[in-house]
């Protein structure tokens, strides 16, 4: 049965869609069967695979509205091991449309349900706020990874996710809990980002991935060509932290 794992931080720009598409990649990499299951509406990560998101028939989207199951939407082996249900901007109505709907806060777990057992995990990347879409995504995970950017106000709207995660957690989903955080955009050069790691650590009673995921140019640059770091440049230091944390993840049962 495949681990279902959230990547949220209502925080915009702390590298979510970098760590679904390198994360997922990484782990396809060592073996593992993943499917990746994108529901922010702005589709980065479908794209980060290189599908032409615009072009859809069958998305999230459609899925969400009971227009097609999940097999339908799946695009299967878009590098070997991955499999991705893609999003593009049409997702961004479905809140409005999901209104009076009963029992919406589990239409993605119950057609996840259909196929968990295909993938060795399955992570889903959710959209910069706390919305119906990133309750949907929590109410199906089993658990949360929040990546943290290294930066002055890494804390800052941590709390009101511990607070969502929680909720979630008595009243939708008693199993959901934190994986772990992660440092993204680690730079060793600034003593901030160094600070901020400590500062995290010491307030949060939270797990905290050993692996720091660094300012990379490469890990920048490798989603305007549609590939994940390791295909795009294995060599270079992001590919290596993203292999090293997929390392953490599969052993963090």
């Amino acid at each position: 049965m495949g681990r279902i794992i959230a990547i949220a931080n209502q925080k915009g720009g702390v590298g979510k869609t970098t760590t679904s598409i390198n994360l997922s990649a990484s782990l396809a990499a060592k073996g593992k069967k993943v499917l990746v299951i994108d529901t922010d509406p702005q589709g980065n990560t479908t794209s980060g695979f290189g599908i032409e998101k615009n072009e859809l028939e069958n998305t999230i989207y459609e899925l969400i509205l009971g227009e097609c199951s999940i097999r339908d939407c799946i695009i299967s082996n878009i590098i070997k091991n991955v499999s991705v249900v893609p999003s593009n901007v049409n997702l961004a109505a479905a809140e409005i449309e999901l209104i009076g709907v009963d029992k919406k806060e589990y239409i993605l777990k119950n057609e996840v349900d259909y196929v968990k057992d295909d993938y060795d995990f399955i992570i889903i990347d959710c959209p910069p706020s706390l919305n119906m879409l990133t309750i949907n995504s929590m109410t199906t995970a089993d658990s949360v990874l929040v990546p943290i950017q290294c930066e002055y106000y890494a804390l800052e709207g941590l709390s009101q996710l511990i607070h969502t995660i929680n909720l979630v957690k008595e009243r939708l989903n008693p199993d959901l809990r934190i994986d772990g955080v992660v440092f993204t955009m680690y730079d060793s050069r600034t003593n901030l980002s160094m600070q901020v790691v400590e500062n995290v650590k010491q307030n949060l009673n939270q797990k905290v991935y050993n692996t720091l995921i660094p300012r990379n140019i490469r890990l920048a640059e490798a989603p305007s060509y549609g590939m994940p770091i390791n295909m795009y440049d294995p060599k270079s230091a992001g590919a290596e932290a993203y292999m090293q944390l997929a390392e953490e993840v599969i052993k963090n049962k």
